[in-house]
């Protein structure tokens, strides 16, 4: 976009204090500051809200928008759109709440592409976004209004993007099916591995696994291992990782899951708080990791491309092409979309069109 929205410099604002939060944040000194403990109220008030949102969880999600919100981020994202020329759009959004600030990017999508947002978070993510919001108004009174929440039905609205389940998203295509829509379903993220990989992007591939406790769309539930591959430097990998057992949701998922798999005589890897099964299935449930062999790299490609429509992300290294890098799979690019779906593309052409039809209705009377 030649022509920056206003709101582009706030978000450097914004990731500046986001830098300098999470920084403090996550040293241990003297006596707290005030910012500090508002932000230190708002963590707990999270996590109050939704056990899956630790400290440690919500920092990692702040971090990353703080990396995010810079100069040579969020340029070459919007400088590849052209300038919005549409009119002004109020884009209804139904977030997920399964990790901190999952709609956050949706939010941003709508703000730098000149539009406003009528957001309806999930009801266990009611906390984190909206005083994100809150601080954006602070630093850009012009803002204030752009974002508005709300937990009941949706009022007047002229898009919509939901984020839901399989089962949520043939609800959402039918009741936004006169909208301008985006629904997105069930992804996940997976691994190829070829028994050549190092201890540092085996580590990395850990991180994969296990930030967020495993609920990310982008986190590795699945891996793709050639027939007779070694997991024990895997399992030595993940053994810094060993500490999600102390959640104790966690670590109820991991027993319970563990006890079915005993009880049904499948059988499975376990290393004290990770469960290995094969499984053909890419969604694998909390405390399990599912895992699949391959005989070629060729047969493994075919499986890959007909299991497009369920992966967010395939982690494998230089190995295959669009393969990210080990580690990286929750550091998106700001134009990695979900699901693979352009967003301000999809905002950016609705607002046009928008304002295309209701210049030939005009011109009909």
């Amino acid at each position: 976009m030649q022509q920056k929205d206003p709101s582009y410099h706030t978000l450097l604002q914004l990731g500046q204090m986001l830098r300098e939060v999470t920084d403090s944040l996550s040293k241990e000194a003297g006596a707290p500051q005030p910012l500090q403990l508002e932000w230190e109220a708002v963590l707990q008030s999270a996590y109050q809200q939704n056990a899956w949102f630790t400290r440690d969880a919500c920092l990692h999600a702040l971090s990353y928008w703080g990396e995010m919100l810079q100069p040579e981020f969020l340029d070459p994202w919007m400088d590849h759109y052209p300038s919005p020329s549409g009119r002004e759009l109020t884009v209804a959004l139904i977030l997920a709440g399964n990790i901190p600030l999952v709609g956050f990017h949706d939010v941003l999508s709508v703000l730098l592409t000149g539009n406003k947002a009528l957001v309806k978070c999930a009801s266990n993510d009611q906390v984190l976004l909206p005083f994100l919001v809150r601080k954006l108004e602070s630093l850009n009174p012009g803002l204030s209004g752009r974002v508005s929440f709300t937990d009941k039905k949706l009022g007047a609205f002229d898009a919509v993007i939901a984020t839901g389940s399989n089962n949520t998203s043939r609800y959402f295509e039918y009741y936004f099916s006169k909208k301008p829509h985006i629904i997105r379903k069930n992804r996940h993220g997976a691994a190829v591995l070829t028994g050549k990989e190092s201890a540092d992007e085996l580590r990395g591939l850990a991180a994969d696994v296990f930030l967020y406790f495993g609920m990310g769309c982008r986190s590795v539930s699945k891996l793709f291992v050639p027939e007779g591959y070694d997991f024990d430097p895997l399992f030595k990998a993940f053994y810094g990782f060993k500490s999600v057992t102390d959640h104790h949701k966690y670590a109820n998922n991991y027993d319970y899951n563990k006890a079915v798999y005993l009880m049904s005589g499948s059988p499975m890897l376990d290393n004290g708080f990770l469960l290995l099964k094969e499984d053909p299935s890419f969604g694998s449930p909390i405390g399990t990791l599912f895992y699949e062999t391959f005989t070629s790299g060729e047969s493994l490609k075919r499986r890959l491309k007909d299991a497009e429509a369920a992966l967010q992300c395939v982690v494998a290294g230089v190995w295959l092409e669009g393969g990210l890098p080990f580690g990286s799979a929750q550091h998106p690019a700001l134009w990695q979309y979900a699901d693979g779906v352009d967003t301000v593309d999809f905002l950016l052409k609705t607002s046009t069109d928008q304002a295309a039809a209701e210049g030939r209705t005009a011109g009909n009377f």
